[in-house]
């Protein structure tokens, strides 16, 4: 029973009432408690219950059965958050060992996972508070369990202990890579990842509840439910992931401007796109695992442990990785399905937040840039439609800024738009118009004289062949719009 609770002649009385031997696979004895052989440790089981809602059952061996507390955030890694830990009813010892499938319509019904298990070191064990020191793989340490009213209980994990669990961060802006060449064949100290059209994005899991971050801090978790359900499928209390969410164009192909309907969807909105143009987030990299940075680990460790967490679902992956492949062969089959590029990342990097590193390296296919809006000209009617207002953009003229921060003209783009694209531009940027010229270059005169000049906090993406020398885009095609990207990070990449 749990403490607090008054004595009963059978303590697995309440068990046994709740469970039918011949309908569920959990282990229903029917005798009493269970006295402990010799002088062995008593032992702790933290178990994963996806029931009705997702929720850790922690169990203390204690009188011959495992007193019991169910907790829907798991087992605090962070001295400064207690968890809710709700008294259930006391199991049998041999509970320890089971993990399955509860059959619907059973209590409990759901399956059943080994989150970690030990023994522990009893200190205190009252009605009201019960303190232990556990030694398990995941979870060592001294925690606290307390009565904090009535039958509300509270889990509580005890500063200074060794190791002290890293709290995982709330914002972290992602590690980025630089463009560059290839390693040499000969050169088998890096990995190569496929390179994916989409918007980068954070996915911070706690309490099986999921939150996505884009790579300029924005909260957009709204705007994917899709994606929230990642969070009920791993076995982990808290996960730092960081991934791109991608959607599929009409032929299957990751792209772009797919994604485009996506951005800045809400409520209801956002859940009718997830079923008829819904996303997939495609994880490649581990920050943080219950209570322990992964930041400092190499590419490869840290790879490996995502790898274990086997991340696959109707809308979330773990796409591919190739160590000690030649990034040539890598970025042929990158072609062929029609993808924008490869990353080569060092095995033995460590992942730099907010920093462009090269130890990661991008090698594109199609070259791309991202630019800064900073003005457009009109879409051209003629005929008896001449004198009428613009019906859309005819072209958007882009800038990237300098060291210096000054944007500097790079061309126009006039094309990839669709009609939709050139109103809802239009309409967006006529908002953000002023009446002076945010470049620090020269635009051409044609366009400047009958441009609409706006602030420039709007990024793009296009599509080019080449810059030329005068820092011009030669033949840009439009892509879509950037939201997860700030203009002060906009920088040449080639």
């Amino acid at each position: 029973m749990a403490p607090g609770a008054a004595e009963r002649p059978d303590r697995l009385r309440e068990y046994r009432a709740k469970r039918d031997a011949a309908r569920t696979p959990e282990p229903v004895p029917e005798g009493g408690p269970k006295s402990r052989e010799g002088d062995r440790e008593p032992i702790f089981v933290v178990q994963e219950h996806r029931a009705t809602a997702l929720h850790w059952d922690f169990r203390l061996e204690h009188d011959g059965v495992l007193v019991s507390w169910a907790l829907p955030k798991g087992v605090p890694t962070d001295p400064r958050r207690n968890h809710r830990a709700v008294p259930t009813e006391d199991h049998p010892v041999e509970y320890a060992d089971f993990a399955g499938r509860i059959p619907a319509g059973e209590y409990g019904a759901g399956t059943v996972a080994t989150y970690d298990r030990g023994t522990y070191t009893l200190l205190k064990w009252t009605d009201d508070e019960v303190k232990v020191d556990l030694a398990g793989e995941r979870l060592s340490g001294r925690y606290t369990l307390f009565r904090t009213g009535g039958a509300d209980w509270m889990i509580h994990r005890e500063k200074g202990q060794d190791p002290e669990p890293a709290p995982m961060p709330d914002t972290l802006r992602p590690m980025l890579a630089v463009l560059g060449p290839a390693p040499a064949p000969s050169d088998r100290g890096w990995a190569a990842e496929f390179k994916w059209d989409g918007i980068r994005a954070l996915c911070r899991i706690e309490g099986g509840r999921a939150r996505l971050r884009s790579r300029n801090g924005n909260d957009i978790t709204d705007s994917y439910p899709e994606i929230k359900a990642l969070a009920k499928t791993v076995s982990s209390a808290q996960l730092l992931l960081d991934g791109e969410i991608v959607a599929l164009d009409e032929s299957g192909r990751v792209s772009f401007a797919a994604l485009q309907g996506r951005f800045g969807a809400k409520s209801s909105e956002a859940l009718r796109l997830s079923r008829t143009n819904p996303v997939s987030y495609l994880v490649f990299d581990l920050l943080h695992l219950d209570g322990r940075s992964t930041l400092e680990l190499p590419y490869s460790a840290r790879r490996e442990l995502l790898e274990a967490l086997e991340l696959s679902g109707p809308n979330w992956q773990t796409p591919p990785s190739f160590p000690g492949t030649p990034v040539a062969d890598v970025l042929a089959t990158a072609r062929a399905a029609g993808l924008e590029g490869v990353v080569a990342k060092r095995l033995d990097s460590p992942y730099q937040p907010g920093t462009r590193s090269p130890a990661w390296r991008k090698i594109k296919i199609t070259a791309s840039q991202s630019v800064v809006v900073g003005g457009f000209t009109p879409l051209k009617r003629e005929g008896a439609a001449a004198g009428r207002p613009p019906r859309g953009i005819g072209a958007l003229l882009l800038g990237v800024p300098d060291a210096a921060g000054e944007l500097r003209y790079a061309g126009k783009v006039g094309s990839g738009f669709t009609e939709h694209d050139r109103r809802a531009l239009l309409e967006a940027l006529t908002e953000l118009a002023v009446p002076e010229s945010p470049f620090a270059t020269a635009v051409d005169a044609p366009d400047a004289r009958v441009a609409t000049w706006v602030r420039p906090v709007v990024v793009a993406e296009v599509t080019y062949g080449e810059w030329t020398p005068k820092g011009r885009l030669r033949h840009p095609v439009f892509q879509g719009i950037r939201p997860d990207i700030d203009a002060s990070e906009v920088t040449r990449e080639s």
